[in-house]
This record gives structure tokens, sequence and C-alpha cells, in this order.
């Protein structure tokens, strides 16, 4: 029992004793300008991002640099300009670059401010051989697959978007009717004067972009070869539990951007321990003309994107077992027996009709499970089969 309090004591004067810690780093009140993006030489436009850092206690906020002046240059004076699309992306149509010429990016802020990128060669990017996968501990890895027969590329970046289909558990057919002077529930009714169910909320799709830096080397190996885990799809996950996509992007890199992508991912990924790698200067090749001495974050140079994509469908991975977890409650169609069953439930199918064909008894459910457009876009994608 002594022990007991001592430990007790000493945990609440450990608790008691933290203190917020700020770190001794100063930083413009505007941030540091960060510069994400490529020229492409390839067939796509190219896109810039252009965001601005924050503090620690604001990390949750994006600050995206708006009104930018933002051109690709070549060393022979060639100029495109990039437009800006809302948040922070500037973006032009496809350039018809030279190969045998270097390009840079150039950045014009509305304080006058100005930066550059180091002008960098036109990289040439092999074709995706292929995106594979395969079954593991029940879920399913997959894999990129590519090489360069010339040995040249080595140094490799992907970024990817995943899609998938999904489905409500339930059918809606029904709606809730409002008292007009108080705005209370007092029953359901039908959405349609046929009844007939609203397939609109049934069938959705939803889209994640690829957030972590992926990238990879061949440059201790004797051949230009990279197989490399991409994604790992948990088991009995809805991600498959209809159809999947995934639209791969592939950049061949240099080797300066690679250490600069390297370092960043240390960072921002594999801290946590005095074990991880330390923090490291994330110096890119961008520059501030007008204020050599400011911290810039980025790397920009010209790639091509080389593109494919791969479905999986719910047919090809057998016993994937996917539940929503939804349940569903009769609920009879008056004002108290909603209150009391059905708040924060939304209204599927009669359940019981009287002989005038008005509902008596309904099934009711989470929002999740009957509307699905509450998780995703009921907008097919263009490229969905």
């Amino acid at each position: 029992m002594k022990i007991l309090l001592c430990f007790s004591f000493l945990l609440v004067i450990s608790i008691g004793c933290k203190e917020v810690y700020n770190a001794p780093i100063t930083s413009p009140d505007t941030g540091y300008l960060v510069i994400e993006g490529f020229i492409n030489s390839g067939d796509g436009p190219t896109s810039i991002t252009l965001t601005r850092t924050t503090k620690l206690y604001n990390a949750g906020n994006i600050i995206y640099e708006h009104n930018a002046q933002v051109t690709v240059e070549g060393e022979s004076n060639e100029s495109f300009p990039l437009y800006e699309f809302g948040n922070g992306v500037y973006q032009s149509q496809p350039l018809s670059l030279n190969n045998a010429e270097k390009y840079r990016i150039h950045i014009k802020t509305t304080d006058g401010k100005e930066y550059v990128s180091d002008f960098t060669p036109v990289k040439a990017t092999p074709d995706i051989d292929s995106i594979s996968w395969k079954r593991e501990n029940g879920g399913v890895q997959l894999y990129i697959n590519t090489h360069d027969p010339q040995n040249n590329t080595r140094y490799y970046q992907w970024k990817y978007e995943q899609t998938w289909e999904y489905h409500s558990t339930y059918f809606n057919s029904l709606k809730y009717t409002y008292d007009p002077s108080t705005q209370e529930i007092t029953g359901v009714d039908y959405k349609y004067p046929d009844a007939h169910v609203d397939t609109s909320i049934f069938k959705c799709w939803k889209t994640v972009n690829s957030t972590s830096i992926t990238i990879a080397s061949s440059e201790k190996l004797s051949q230009d070869i990279i197989y490399l885990p991409l994604v790992y799809i948990e088991p009995a996950t809805e991600t498959l539990s209809i159809l999947y996509s995934m639209n791969l992007r592939q950049y061949a890199l240099s080797q300066q951007a690679y250490q600069f992508y390297q370092k960043i991912k240390k960072n921002t990924e594999q801290l946590g321990s005095v074990f991880d790698p330390q923090p490291s200067d994330l110096q890119g090749n961008i520059h501030c003309t007008t204020n050599p001495t400011e911290i810039v974050v980025g790397f920009v140079e010209v790639t091509q994107e080389k593109i494919q994509r791969i479905f999986i469908s719910n047919s090809q991975v057998p016993d994937w077992n996917y539940r929503a977890g939804c349940y569903i409650t009769e609920v009879d169609n008056n004002k108290d027996s909603i209150a009391i069953h059905a708040t924060g439930l939304l209204p599927g199918t009669p359940s019981k009709v009287t002989p005038f064909g008005t509902v008596a008894v309904f099934y009711a459910s989470e929002e999740r499970c009957i509307d699905c457009t509450k998780r995703g876009t009921n907008v097919k994608p263009d490229f969905w089969p």
C-alpha cells in the first residue's frame, strides 16, 4: 500500500509539473514559402502548389499562397506562365520543352519577393512495367514494377490516388416530415409518389490521395530495376467491398532531388525516439533572390510523368468478408416513437404499411448506413467502368 501511495504521489507531481515547451526557433509571421511540384516535360500539365509553413501549435491549418506570378523559364529565355486554380495550385497547359535545354521555376509573390529554382536538365522517366498485387495476411499488397534498360534513372518517386466504389448497407425510400411551426419531426412519408427507392444515395465513390513520400533507388544494384511495395489494403475493409482502383504516377529524380525527399521522409515519418533519424536541413534547389538568407522549402526539376491504372474487384479476392457494422431498428411512425428510438437515425424503407398504403412501421439506421454521400460522392468518376 505504501509503494502504491508513493507511486500515485509521484505520478500526480509529474503531471502537475508539465509545462508547455516553445522551441527557440524564430520564423516570420507569414511563414516560409513551400514549393511542391515539378516541371512536366511530358504530355500533362505542369502543376506547382505554393503554401506557407506554420507554427507547431497551428500545424492543422494550411496557408495557401495566392495571387503569385509563376512561370517556367528556359535558359534560352523561353517563358511559360502558370495560372492559379485555387488552393495555391498554379497550373499550365502541356509544355513543349526542348530536351536539350535546362529549365527552372520563377515565382514572384504579392509582397514583391522573388524565388527561383536552379536550372535543371530534362529527365526522361521510364514506363511503369506493371502494378502487381497479391494476398498477404488476409489483405492485399500492391507493388510497383519498373526498370530502365539504359540504367540511367536510378532514382524514382511515386504518387497515387486510390478510388473505390462502395454501397449503402440499407435502401432508402422515406423521408422525415416536420411540423412547419416547430420544425419537430412528426413522422415519415415516401420520398416519391410511386414509393421507389432513392438510388442516388446507394452507390458512391471515395478517392484518397497519397500523403506519404514514396521514393526508391537502384543505385546499389547492377541493374536499374525496382520492385517495391506501395500500399497494403487491410483485410475485410470497405476499400475492396465492390471495386478498387489505383492511379499511379511515376517520376524520375536526380540524385539531389532524391536526397532532398529522403530527408523530408525521415523528418516527417520516422521521428519519435532517440533511435530515429534526427531533424536535418531541408535546403532544396530553390532560392529567394530578393533575400538570399531566407529559408525556402522545395525542390523543383524537369521530369516526365508516367501513369498507369489498375482495377481490383471484390470477386478477385475470395472470402473478403467485409461487414459495415450497421444495425437496423424498427420504429413506429409517430413522433414519440421516433424521438425515443430514431434520434440521430435516418429512415430507410417501410417495415409495415396500413391498408391505405401509408407507413405504419419503418426501418431506421445510422446516416452512413443509408446515405452513402455522407462519406463520399455519388458522382461516378469518368474512368470508372
